[in-house]
């Protein structure tokens, strides 16, 4: 179970071995990109046996390479287009590891390192990116694609071959090594700030690649390889603010300097702790099950629950279909007995008839995994009920004053106070709304140009859009929408030349296209949660603009079409072909293809990036609707709860942990009714979601006595985005806080800056705007 919590972060933990690096390169290739590794390698070779004669790359010393590298720059500048792409298609070569000089992978992964590291520190990735400007604006090649009745592979060569090489570098520098030189490390930093803090351009790399995805969805540039900027988006992100380790350590230290408490527990050590839950089975295969054991009941029901797997190791993709679950049935047959508490079974197992078998004692762990929390608001709601209660009364937002409240009131309002939490969004709230009524007294607010910072103020003006694009191309890539004419075209960049004519290229086209669209649902997924974390901590408000704006563009529904499959079967799918994944395929003989080894694909019992992709879209799905009541009922109307359940079937811990809380937050809206009936998933959802010790969450009993008003929660948060970005970001001259002179002397002996031509024409003004026009001095009576 370790391994699906470490796939499960976005930023990979130090000094790992080889095999996550690949991973990470495998996905940035195609299959149908395979014949291309042979042509690099021939235009390098050729080249460099021109230059360097009897010698092989490994054999020259560094300042020998770094001669080389510096004729590879020069030949990037020529006219010519061709010859242009022979030299990229070389330094490729160099970046993806000299394999042909390589006898294993862990060579050519070394020598990929050493070499992006070297293209870096001689200027490498600055020339790339003006040659890949150039190609954004290239007039011709996207008229040419837009003429095509058919976008294939050929459409994009020297676009794919500037995105894999800057890919390259940013991945292999972005992976820091104990085993790293000081030289490298300081290149690495370098790096990064050049990336975050750009000099000679206006705007982050980040901001050209979204322009890329914004171009693609327009349909100006139709053969734009998307996946390719995608996942080249998501690492420049991850480089630049850092992944989830690097966040908490961030958290960690704004609310040190923000002098609040630290954090009550380390959330990604927590899940790494939780065990799997086995599923809930639905009314069929309960039905089923009845039928099944009706002649033969098991005698004893509480030898296994399903409950108490939890916190057994067990395979997390046991298929549950497969056969007749022994637990289920038990339950089936135990009937009220099968939902007893946690502490009642431990009793009444330690009370079973010695005569027994023994059985193998379940280890439970002491208390919840998670502290509960408090808010603010949830103290002076409960005090102001409270007031109301026994006194008559109440006193507003003081929660200090409890004279006239019963002793146990006392002791409430203490347990609150003890487990209040108070967030950093609480605190940029409030001052925000302290620097909106006050903005003279406060002055202006010093804002930190961290990389967010950069980033959002880049993003700001085409950030809808953004949004917008990317759900578009997430749309097409999702496994449950239907192929239309009018949607974009996501596969220009595997689809070869030449479509397959026999059933075995028709069959490996047909797994690359699937990995292609699960390879671009995983990055749109990380990118989109990795921004909505990093702006969530930088500035509440810049958080909720992204996200008001997903919700806009029906990020709620898209999600939950897209779990709205089956999802174990999109878990354990084996769209891959390892003997074809990168660098494998280059460094050993390729094994005859087959139909039969097409269809057993790989060994992996389940397929990580996919299992990545659905934890991501349930984190985001979260994160949209977390304390936003409307969006919860946007959960309800969608009819999302059968659709959540259904993914607990996916007996992974954190997946089960974000499906149960969201269906925490919608379980009093859905009827006594229904958490009768699935009182195993309210049960999970007690052992594992955080507890609001004021949630009336399990029951819902005051829901008839709160309208919301969604519209106008939605319109207010609204207008305090909107406030923000005013004050922030526009900062007009004319504003209404500006100083005014008032004195005439003063006013008119200012010295005014005019054209060089004003006095040649300014006796022509005079006579036409001045003396030419009659003065009406009646019509002054009027405005008196």
């Amino acid at each position: 179970m370790s391994v699906f919590h470490s796939l499960a972060r976005s930023s990979p933990p130090r000094a790992k071995s080889g095999w996550r690096a690949r991973a990470a390169r495998l996905e940035l290739y195609s299959y149908t990109e395979e014949p291309e590794f042979v042509t690099n390698r021939r235009c390098f070779e050729e080249d460099f046996q021109t230059q360097v004669q009897g010698k092989r790359w490994p054999d020259l010393d560094t300042a020998q390479q770094k001669a080389y590298v510096m004729r590879l720059l020069d030949g990037l500048e020529v006219v010519n287009r061709d010859k242009r792409l022979q030299v990229a298609r070389a330094i490729l070569y160099l970046a993806q590891g000299v394999f042909g000089e390589c006898d294993n992978e862990l060579d050519v992964l070394h020598w990929s390192r050493h070499n992006n590291f070297l293209l870096y520190q001689m200027g490498m990735f600055t020339a790339f990116l003006e040659l890949l400007n150039m190609e954004i604006d290239n007039s011709q090649a996207c008229s040419s694609a837009l003429r095509k009745p058919a976008i294939s592979l050929a459409d994009s060569t020297e676009l794919r071959v500037l995105l894999s090489v800057m890919y390259l570098m940013i991945e292999n520098i972005r992976v820091e090594l104990k085993t790293d030189s000081p030289e490298w490390k300081t290149s690495r930093e370098a790096f990064k700030t050049e990336l975050s803090f750009p000099v000679h351009s206006e705007e982050p790399f980040a901001v050209l690649l979204f322009t890329m995805v914004i171009k693609f969805c327009s349909g100006h540039a139709p053969h734009f390889p998307m996946k390719k900027v995608l996942l080249l988006l998501w690492k420049v992100l991850l480089f630049t603010l850092g992944g989830f380790e690097a966040l908490q350590v961030m958290k960690m230290k704004k609310r040190e300097d923000l002098c609040l408490p630290p954090l009550p527990e380390d959330s990604i050590q927590v899940m790494r702790s939780m065990r799997a839950a086995s599923p809930p089975a639905c009314s069929i295969e309960l039905i089923e099950q009845q039928q099944q054991k009706r002649g033969h009941r098991s005698r004893r029901p509480l030898m296994k629950q399903d409950s108490l797997d939890i916190y057994n190791e067990r395979d997390p993709f046991k298929n549950d279909e497969a056969g007749v679950d022994e637990e289920e049935n038990d339950d089936v047959d135990s009937g009220i007995e099968g939902e007893l508490d946690l502490m009642e079974r431990e009793a009444i197992i330690q009370a079973l008839p010695a005569q027994r078998p023994p059985i193998e004692r379940v280890c439970f762990p002491k208390g919840l995994p998670w502290a509960p929390k408090v808010r603010q608001k949830d103290i002076e709601h409960f005090l102001e009920a409270s007031r109301h209660k026994f006194i008559g009364f109440t006193l507003g937002q003081d929660t200090e004053t409890l004279i006239g409240l019963p002793r146990p009131i006392h002791e409430s309002v203490n347990t609150l106070k003890q487990h209040k939490y108070v967030s950093i969004s609480d605190i940029q709230i409030k001052n925000e709304e302290e620097l909106e009524k006050c903005p003279m007294s406060l002055g202006e607010e010093e804002v930190q140009e961290t990389a967010c910072e950069i980033l959002y103020r880049a993003m700001l003006y085409n950030l809808p859009q953004y949004m917008i694009a990317l759900l578009k191309i997430l749309l097409a890539a999702a496994p449950t929408s239907k192929a239309k004419t009018d949607s974009i075209n996501i596969l220009a960049d595997v689809l070869p030349e030449e479509m397959p004519i026999t059933v075995l290229q028709s069959m490996k086209l047909g797994i690359d296209v699937n990995r292609h669209k699960e390879i671009i649902v995983k990055s749109i997924s990380a990118l989109l949660l990795l921004l909505l974390k990093h702006f969530k901590l930088n500035h509440i408000y810049q958080f909720e603009y992204v996200s008001q704006h997903l919700v806009f563009a029906n990020c709620i529904p898209l999600i939950l079409k897209f779990f709205n499959q089956n999802i174990m079967s999109y878990i354990t799918a084996k769209n891959s072909i390892s003997v074809l994944d990168y660098p494998y395929c280059i460094v050993h003989e390729l094994p005859e293809l087959t139909a039969d080894s097409l269809e057993t694909g790989d060994n992996n019992q389940f397929c990580w990036r996919n299992l990545f992709s659905c934890i991501n879209l349930l984190r985001i799905l979260n994160k949209l609707t977390k304390w936003k009541h409307s969006r919860t009922m946007m959960l309800v109307v969608f009819k999302s709860a059968p659709i959540l359940k259904r993914a607990l079937k996916v007996k992974q811990a954190m997946m089960q942990l974000y499906v149960l809380k969201l269906l925490k937050i919608q379980t009093k809206y859905l009827g006594r009714q229904w958490r009768k009936s699935n009182m195993k998933t309210m049960s999970a959802i007690y052992q594992k979601v955080r507890h609001r010790m004021n949630d009336d969450w399990a029951y819902g009993n005051d829901i008839d006595a709160r309208p919301w008003d969604f519209q106008a929660e939605e319109c207010t948060l609204r207008a305090n985005i909107e406030a923000f970005n005013n004050r922030r970001y526009d900062k007009p001259q004319d504003s209404e806080f500006a100083p005014v002179d008032n004195c005439l002397q003063s006013v008119l002996g200012q010295r005014l800056e005019l054209p060089e031509d004003f006095h040649y024409s300014y006796e022509l003004w005079l006579e036409r705007e001045v003396f030419s026009q009659p003065i009406r001095w009646e019509e002054l009576l009027h405005y008196q």
